[in-house]
């Protein structure tokens, strides 16, 4: 009996690996997860975008600047001059702070009248900005502390020589599901555009009807294309159906045009289709075409922006995030959806998705004609 089973488990151990997949998968997935969580993934971001507005050019502003730069959390962007200028920053998703020094700040603070200073944040995400904030007000205590010497150290009291007045910007209760909800719809369609169409050709190889689909006068595009489009009419449906809770049961607003929402929504299907229709035509069984799914939903999931903030993670791992449709389509419906963005906005995001989607659909086409030849 013994000898049996060991006759079973060596032949099943040879055969698994001869399989590419399975041994790519055995090495891959762990080290793939340890590079994400231990280098990449980050809940205390650094180094985050900053703007300020400063309309008083005295020695406490500029030592409030180089307090800031000094916490390591945040990197001076932008010096916004014209009203709204510092709003149009953060809608454009190009700052994440626009700190603003009011006229005559220097003046007030010397008089000892406590005066405010304004932070305006992008709350889209609570979880990338929280420990930042609190680093705001030490960083402007301890500079104006240090600098409040001589006459004016009368002016430092047991409370903080300014006030500095949060402004949350487009999520002003900070509620995790209005950050969460658009970004999961990314999620469920990655999964079910990618994971659905990346079984349609070795199912047909598996199954044995291969042979009867290309005795069909069918081309290459015609089959793609028939095979993407139920796929598609099932990414509507849940479209459909995340947007419906988002409303009703999250609260979720919806700022910017539902139009440009699902146009950009039906690109971002059509780029996941056609990655999922080009890991068909790779993978030589259904359980391949799975791997390869799982293998790119995984950092799809964990660096896109959806799980962990974005701007936390170093920079190789951000250019990696670039390459994946997913985060530019969470970028896209965060913006549509929680800032109002209209096309002109929306217009970078979605010229990377429709790039990838041509650069996919090539691939899928000529690998589908070297399979069926």
């Amino acid at each position: 009996m013994l000898e049996r089973i060991g006759a079973m488990v060596f032949k099943e151990m040879r055969q698994m690996l001869r399989d590419p997949g399975t041994v790519a998968m055995m090495f891959m997935i762990p080290i793939i997860q340890l590079v994400i969580f231990g280098f990449a993934i980050n809940n205390d971001p650094r180094h985050l975008a900053l703007a300020v507005e400063s309309n008083d050019n005295s020695a406490f502003s500029r030592s409030i600047v180089s307090a800031l730069r000094q916490t390591s959390y945040f990197d001076l962007k932008a010096a916004p001059t014209g009203y709204g200028e510092g709003d149009r920053l953060i809608a454009e998703g190009k700052v994440q702070f626009v700190l603003t020094i009011p006229p005559d700040f220097a003046r007030a603070l010397v008089r000892g009248e406590r005066p405010q200073l304004l932070l305006t944040v992008d709350a889209t995400d609570p979880a990338a900005t929280g420990p930042a904030v609190a680093a705001v007000g030490q960083a402007v205590d301890a500079a104006l502390r240090h600098d409040l010497t001589g006459p004016l150290a009368a002016r430092v009291t047991a409370a903080a020589p300014v006030d500095v007045v949060l402004h949350r910007s487009y999520n002003p209760e900070g509620i995790t599901s209005h950050n969460t909800v658009p970004g999961l719809l990314a999620i469920i369609l990655s999964m079910t555009m990618v994971m659905q169409t990346a079984l349609a050709v070795t199912r047909e190889e598996e199954q044995g009807t291969m042979e009867n689909l290309l005795a069909t006068p069918l081309r290459p595009i015609e089959v793609m294309i028939g095979k993407i489009v139920p796929n598609l009419m099932v990414g509507v449906v849940q479209l459909a159906v995340v947007l419906t809770f988002a409303a009703t049961v999250f609260q979720v607003p919806f700022v910017g045009s539902i139009g440009l929402g699902i146009a950009v929504t039906l690109l971002f299907m059509a780029t996941c289709l056609a990655l999922g229709f080009t890991f068909s035509t790779v993978a030589s069984s259904q359980l391949q075409a799975m791997q390869m799914s799982f293998m790119y939903l995984m950092p799809s999931i964990l660096l896109s922006g959806f799980a962990f903030p974005f701007n936390g993670m170093p920079r190789w791992a951000q250019l990696f995030a670039e390459l994946l449709p997913t985060t530019h389509y969470i970028r896209l419906v965060r913006g549509i959806m929680l800032k109002g963005w209209d096309a002109s906005l929306a217009l970078p995001e979605a010229a990377a998705l429709a790039a990838m989607l041509v650069v996919f659909a090539v691939v899928a086409v000529r690998r589908y004609r070297d399979t069926v030849g």
